[in-house]
């Protein structure tokens, strides 16, 4: 319903931030990865998600469109809220959070206040796929490996996609590759990639 809100901060607190828009405050749940960022600023722009619920309405506000996506695909595990997926999220960066996601790690996960070993291990199950299908927002990295290897790495990653992998998966070896190695041909890339995905 609500895309984002953009305004000045009126106040600021680890939990929650109250932003003004047009002579209205909006009361925003946000996590401490959100908060880090937006602290120091005085006019922001949280992107939002507007829950429903029998007793109240809340709005969860995110400093990017990378966090939001994490947020949506956390409370669309069973058992998974808009609390518990904001306490994650507060304990980990999105970074931080797809690594454990990726790697299996359900006992990195579990130390979220709150968080039993068996729903560390659900979200693993049921998210392990979704990550890679994420767009990826971390563009400094993708502009870095795509400047270091133009050529190529376009060609690599148009051939990865033509294969059928997903462009944020490929994107995340192939900078990986390039990095190690930035001399190599398309060919020589691609049969890396096809090893790591």
């Amino acid at each position: 319903m609500y895309e984002y809100v953009s305004g000045t901060l009126a106040e600021v607190a680890p939990a929650y931030a109250v932003v003004e828009a047009g002579g209205v405050g909006y009361f925003v749940n946000i996590s401490l990865h959100t908060y880090s960022q937006i602290e120091k600023e005085r006019e922001i722009k949280l992107f939002l998600h507007h829950i429903v619920r029998e007793d109240a309405e809340m709005l969860y506000g995110f400093s990017s469109k990378e966090e939001r996506d994490l947020f949506r695909l956390l409370i669309s595990v069973s058992g998974v809220g808009g609390n518990t997926a904001r306490m994650i999220q507060s304990t980990y960066t999105p970074s931080e959070l797809r690594n454990i996601i990726a790697t299996g790690n359900a006992s990195l996960l579990k130390n979220v206040k709150g968080l039993g070993l068996k729903t560390a291990q659900k979200i693993i199950v049921d998210l392990s796929g979704k990550m890679l299908d994420l767009p990826s927002h971390d563009a400094a990295a993708n502009a870095l490996a795509a400047s270091q290897q133009p050529e190529a790495y376009d060609e690599a990653l148009a051939a990865l996609m033509m294969l059928g992998f997903a462009k944020a998966a490929s994107e995340k070896v192939l900078q990986k590759i390039f990095k190690a190695d930035a001399s190599l041909g398309v060919e020589d890339v691609i049969r890396n990639a096809l090893k790591q995905l």
